[in-house]
């Protein structure tokens, strides 16, 4: 005899789940850009607010020295990362039983970290950034100077040998960095990443039993960026700062999706565009300035030097979410959801940074990134409710993420997470609930590493938690 599993009897426990069950750590990712507000029955409301609170601390690298990439265990960092929050909305109403539409908003991608203390701040103190610069071999300014000065007049005379040349360069550049970092004294590395999401679908109900739909429709999204790099761990790029101005622009999403009323099964495969965004970006890289000034430059010519406003594009990554779900019994849900992004295609390349970088032999074809990442992201979530009364469901999650790879930016330290959440929902009225839920992270160890592959810092036994409220409005 077949179980028949109404969805009037599982309606307390569908989307329980989703309150805090897709903030990721990969990458930029933060909301998960889930879409499970269209695939809901009638019409359908969710607001939706998350919060996330990790504690990401580890320690910098005590060699301070630009050319050598070995690690040195230094000083704590402390906590890097930023406590960060977000909303997702969604409205979903079927015309008739072949079409439905949907407006979502969320605010998919984002960062929050700031270094309060160890070498990604701007101390300031040239004589000791020149010894930790040069591993002590000149403790002071004035001894860095001294060296110059002894070995330019065997330089002009053409009578250096390759190892003095290389003690010349090396000594010009540590007073190089210490000048540009003593420029931004007592601040500290910061970075922050915003953006919001508008997405308009209209699903296309088909088959003898309209089990299957398809859907699709346009995005809009706006990102914003602001980054400042400080302390002796970004060596030359020490001072730098930039910020991205808004920039709006459009993609697209497209799916499929199988329903099965009958025992509460829904399957939907979703795919969603990359989106290509026009930035303004203003750039401001002490380095360049000095290099500038070093050469005969006015005052005012090496300002300008140092100073870009242009414009660059950034691409956030295209995405495919998979969200299952099926009754076990007529109270009892299990979910799954499998989550890809491709964080290895994806990179930030700042003009100004980038030209700046050529100037080292070794980054002379292409130049550095600012940002990018070794590896693509894979999300896994697998969980269960259970109505255990009326109008109350419970909810649990277990979960992992793959990251985007080991050494990552060191503006945010973490090789994904394992995860374990709880929720639970509670229906007002009849048309009416409320969901709460958490989930505690795991993340992996991490090395940050500047774009040059230079460990700077190395991150381990970290963890955080997310929290999330929803209200929803349901009319079947």
């Amino acid at each position: 005899m077949r179980t028949t599993f109404h969805l009037k009897t599982l309606a307390v426990a569908i989307a329980t789940l989703s309150v805090a069950s897709v903030a990721s750590a990969a990458g930029l990712d933060r909301s998960g850009q889930d879409v499970t507000a269209f695939f809901q029955d009638g019409t359908y409301a969710e607001a939706v607010y998350t919060y996330i609170d990790a504690d990401v601390s580890g320690y910098d690298s005590a060699n301070g020295n630009p050319s050598s990439n070995t690690y040195v265990k230094g000083d704590s960092t402390g906590d890097i990362a930023e406590s960060y929050d977000f909303f997702r909305y969604g409205v979903k109403a079927d015309i008739n039983d072949t079409f439905s539409v949907g407006i979502l908003y969320d605010e998919p991608f984002g960062a929050a970290a700031g270094y309060t203390q160890s070498n990604f701040v701007s101390e300031g103190d040239l004589d000791a950034s020149i010894s930790s610069i040069t591993n002590g071999a000149a403790p002071s300014l004035a001894a860095a100077q001294a060296g110059i000065g002894a070995l330019a007049a065997g330089e002009t005379a053409g009578v250096l040998t390759t190892a003095q040349q290389a003690q010349l360069d090396g000594l010009r550049g540590a007073v190089a960095v210490a000048t540009a970092e003593a420029s931004t004294a007592g601040e500290e590395t910061n970075v922050e990443v915003r953006s919001q999401s508008l997405t308009g679908i209209l699903g296309m109900k088909f088959g003898a039993n309209k089990n299957f739909q398809i859907y699709g429709g346009p995005v809009a999204q706006r990102i914003q960026a602001d980054t400042k790099l400080r302390g002796l761990a970004y060596g030359p790029a020490t001072g730098y700062t930039s910020t991205s101005n808004p920039d709006m622009d459009y993609g697209y999403i497209a799916g499929v999706a199988y329903y099965k009323p009958e025992i509460a099964l829904k399957a939907a495969l979703t795919y969603r565009s990359e989106i290509d965004h026009d930035t303004q970006i203003s750039e401001y890289y002490p380095l360049v300035a000095i290099r500038a000034a070093s050469v005969g430059a006015t005052p005012e010519q090496a300002a300008a030097a140092a100073n870009r406003n242009s414009k660059y594009e950034i691409s956030t990554p295209k995405s495919v979410n998979f969200d299952f779900q099926t009754g076990i019994n007529p109270t009892t849900l299990a979910t799954a959801k499998v989550r890809w992004v491709p964080w290895s295609d994806f990179v930030i390349t700042p003009p100004l940074y980038n030209a700046t970088s050529k100037l080292n032999p070794l980054y002379a074809d292409d130049g550095l990134n600012l940002v990018e990442y070794d590896d693509d992201q894979w999300q896994v979530e697998l969980g269960l409710a259970k109505r255990v009364a009326p109008a109350l469901a419970i909810s649990g999650t277990v979960g992992w993420d793959s990251g985007a790879g080991n050494p990552t930016t060191s503006l945010g330290p973490v090789e994904g997470y394992y995860s374990v959440g709880l929720g639970a929902k509670y229906n007002v009225t009849e048309n009416w609930a409320v969901s709460a839920g958490g989930k505690y992270l795991w993340f992996g160890d991490a090395q940050g590493a500047l774009p040059t592959d230079k460990i700077v810092a190395d991150f381990e036994d970290n963890d955080g938690f997310i929290a999330g409220v929803k209200l929803s409005y349901q009319a079947r």
